[in-house]
């Protein structure tokens, strides 16, 4: 008796502790949004990306040039809608349509320099404001919390059968790097 007690102790708990996570998750995905955590200044010189640029640039630095499939897959984006967001980037000259270095007839979408220097900029911005938030917390607390995040990244691609790009090192080394 005492054991099935005991189990469905923990089974609440878990249900809390998700619970939990799920209230935090949703948090950081809007102090993410409103640009909560980038440093207290505004970004240097053209500003702040858009969060779908921001990711797209990410994923295209790490993997090189990709298509419209590529990047639909990579995010499990409907190819509408990435066709509208690498349209905006290149009107904004973050990305260039090329031809498949690999000879491919599908045409990809190539970083620009400037989309680079703004991603790298907008990176250093968000970086500046993680380690201004951090700043309190030692070593071995920001090592656990970035360990946890890969891990939670781990299992959402592994449900969602998205894999990190290829370039893009493992959870674990990345740390080590």
């Amino acid at each position: 008796m005492s054991f099935e007690r005991g189990k469905r102790r923990n089974v609440v708990r878990a249900e809390e502790e998700i619970g939990r996570i799920e209230r935090e998750l949703m948090a950081l995905g809007r102090h993410v949004s409103v640009g909560g955590i980038g440093d207290c200044t505004r970004p240097p010189g053209d500003g702040r990306l858009e969060r779908s640029a921001y990711l797209l640039l990410s994923r295209i630095e790490v993997a090189g040039p990709l298509s419209i499939g590529e990047l639909s897959d990579a995010f499990g984006l409907d190819a509408s809608t990435v066709n509208r967001q690498t349209a905006a980037m290149s009107r904004s000259g973050l990305v260039e349509r090329i031809a498949d270095p690999a000879g491919g007839l599908a045409r990809k979408f190539r970083a620009t320099p400037e989309g680079l220097a703004r991603l790298h900029r907008h990176r250093a911005w968000l970086t500046r404001g993680l380690e201004r938030i951090l700043t309190g917390w030692n070593d071995d607390d920001v090592r656990v919390l970035a360990d946890s995040l890969a891990r939670l990244n781990e299992g959402i691609e592994l449900a969602q059968r998205r894999a990190r790009p290829a370039g893009e090192p493992p959870a674990d080394l990345a740390a080590e790097g």
